[in-house]
Formats: C-alpha cells, sequence, structure tokens
C-alpha cells in the first residue's frame, strides 16, 4: 500500500475511539433541521462526483448501462443502509418535551467498513478495471453514492420516527428490541 492508502486508514484509527466514545450519550435531535445535513452532503457528494471525471488520468469515457447500474446499486444499497441504520438508533421523549437520540455504533462501523473497504477496493480495482471491464471511476462513484443514499434514507426515517414519538407513540425501535 502506498503512503496515500495508509493516510485515510490513519486516520480512521485515530477518529473511531472518538467517534464512539462521543456517541455513548443520547444528544438532542430536533426533527425541524433534519434536512440540513442531508442539503449539505447531497450537492457535495454532487462536487464530488463531478471533480472525480475532471481528475487527470481519469477515464473520461462516457458511462455506460454496466456504469450506471452500478452507480444505481452503490444508491439503492446506501438507501438500505441508511433506513437500517436509522432503524437502529434509540429515540426518547423526555419530560419536558426534547427527543434525545441514540446512534447505534454498528452504524459508525458501517461507515468505518465502506472507508476501508473502497481503500481496498481501490488498490484493487484500478490495476485490473479495464481486464475486467468495469469503469472504474464508476465503482468509486457508487461509494459516494451509497453515502448519499445512507445519509438521505437516514434522516428521512429518523425523522418519521420522531414525528411520531413526538405525537405521543411508542419509539417502534424500543418496540422491536423488547
Amino acid at each position: 500500500m502506498t503512503p496515500q492508502q495508509y493516510a485515510p486508514l490513519l486516520v480512521i484509527l485515530i477518529m473511531l475511539p472518538i467517534i464512539l466514545l462521543r456517541n455513548r450519550a443520547p444528544r438532542t435531535l430536533r426533527p425541524k433541521w433534519m434536512w440540513v445535513m442531508p442539503a449539505i452532503i447531497v450537492p457535495m457528494m454532487g462536487l464530488a462526483l463531478w471533480g472525480t471525471s475532471l481528475e487527470p488520468g481519469a477515464d473520461r469515457t462516457p458511462f455506460g448501462v454496466a456504469s450506471w447500474a452500478i452507480l444505481a446499486v452503490g444508491l439503492v444499497l446506501g438507501g438500505a443502509a441508511g433506513w437500517w441504520r436509522g432503524k437502529m438508533t434509540t429515540i426518547e421523549r423526555h419530560a419536558d418535551g426534547t427527543l434525545k437520540a441514540q446512534a447505534s455504533p454498528i452504524g459508525i462501523i458501517l461507515i468505518i467498513g465502506l472507508f476501508v473497504g473502497r481503500s481496498a477496493l481501490r488498490s484493487v480495482l484500478e490495476p485490473h478495471a479495464a481486464a475486467w471491464h468495469l469503469n472504474a471511476l464508476a465503482i468509486a462513484d457508487a461509494f459516494l453514492l451509497f453515502v448519499v443514499g445512507m445519509i438521505v434514507v437516514q434522516r428521512i426515517e429518523m425523522y418519521i420516527r420522531a414525528r411520531r414519538v413526538l405525537a405521543g407513540e411508542a419509539d417502534s425501535h424500543v418496540e422491536a428490541a423488547a
């Protein structure tokens, strides 16, 4: 592996304990602001997708049907992972009317697994993509679309559940766990 491939792994190893410690306690959930993260992430990932096509040496051939299918699979799988991650988040209503949400550590492990998988896949795909008739750029972009799908669908799932909890219903995640 090259130093460029080690750097993201080192950042993950440093950030993992910090993120896990930070997520031990429930945090205040504000449903009316849950649209902000997707509104930031979607344009940023759009710029990232556009930027990867402008990289020097990038495969500038137009995406074929297989490449678009890879992108769609990345988005759909990301949506499924986001739904699951949103479902694994516990939402509670406190006596003062505030909502508290506690994310499952499994979601953090999923995200870290994605970063590690993307780094490992890049080192395998780049030299062999042409021989396997795959567009390496489409596969790298599928990981970005996975993140978009995961964040957007997770926020939608949590928003729906938060509205139910605010209306006085019990959290469906807590009922399923009991």
